[in-house]
């Protein structure tokens, strides 16, 4: 993910702080917590999942009383987090659940410890992250069966031209002689290849090695595109590359299985161009 120069973390975690002692905890013998030392994220369908070190609890039992989490805008183009910070909630969990999240939004995450006697720690390092619509257990079929009405996948189609992402305009599968899915699933020879079909479509094999879920594609790679048929293998992930006006936006596959004729599939897509979260502005 990308993070903030130290400069701002410094003043930031500054300013929480300053904040703590302006709510009057100012005894000198008042413990205030170390601040965690990492925070990371999980990119979900309308949430985020964030998770980071316990250090705060592990190395002061006694004095830990809790975490908040706290959240503002992302400002993608300057990769500068907002300073109108909102308090997601609290947990004694080295973790925390942001749901009831917008798809396409960027928003900045943070998180400090409170010490029982009501002292608040720095921040954590900053998290940008933008949450994106998926789906789970999606059949494809090869073109050569059902007369291919099942055999082509849209990430996004935008039917009614407004350029907005709407009900019913995602994760489509198609029949192949729409002739403008992104792929199509064609069997060849007794395996079953994801085939790109429009103009501007590209893909790639997401890493080295199968994966173990959807969401462990994180970025979208900056390069290594083609649009060269590539064969389906369980477990393993896609990156596939579509042109929508002057932006690059990315769709990400798992596959979960491989039958005679037909694949199983999950799929995400990230809606926000220019976003890093499986969006890439052109270049």
């Amino acid at each position: 993910m990308r993070r903030l120069p130290s400069v701002i973390l410094v003043a930031l975690a500054s300013a929480a702080l300053t904040a703590c002692y302006d709510r009057g905890v100012s005894n000198p013998s008042v413990v205030t917590l170390p601040a965690p030392a990492t925070l990371t994220s999980v990119t979900l369908d309308g949430a985020i999942w964030l998770g980071w070190d316990d250090t705060p609890y592990l190395d002061n039992q006694n004095d830990f009383s809790h975490y908040a989490v706290y959240s503002t805008s992302y400002d993608l183009d300057h990769n500068l987090c907002g300073s109108q910070w909102s308090e997601e909630g609290t947990t004694v969990a080295p973790a925390f659940l942001v749901g009831a999240l917008t798809n396409g939004v960027p928003l900045c995450f943070a998180v400090s410890a409170f010490s029982v006697d009501g002292a608040e720690s720095g921040l954590s390092p900053l998290r940008d992250d933008t949450p994106r619509p998926d789906a789970r257990n999606v059949v494809v079929f090869s073109t050569d069966t059902l007369a291919g009405q099942q055999s082509g996948f849209r990430f996004w189609l935008d039917a009614n031209g407004n350029g907005q992402v709407d009900a019913g305009e995602l994760g489509l599968v198609r029949p192949a002689s729409a002739g403008n899915n992104d792929f199509v699933l064609v069997d060849s020879a007794g395996s079953l290849w994801l085939t790109p079909q429009r103009a501007g479509v590209t893909m790639q094999v997401y890493g080295t090695s199968a994966i173990s879920d959807l969401t462990d594609i994180d970025y979208a790679p900056d390069s290594g595109y083609a649009a060269a048929a590539i064969s389906a293998a369980p477990m393993y992930g896609y990156v596939f590359q579509t042109t929508v006006g002057q932006y690059y936006m990315y769709g990400g596959l798992r596959v979960t299985a491989v039958g005679p004729k037909y694949v199983i599939l999950d799929w995400s897509f990230q809606t926000d161009p220019g976003n890093p979260e499986l969006v890439q502005r052109k270049r």
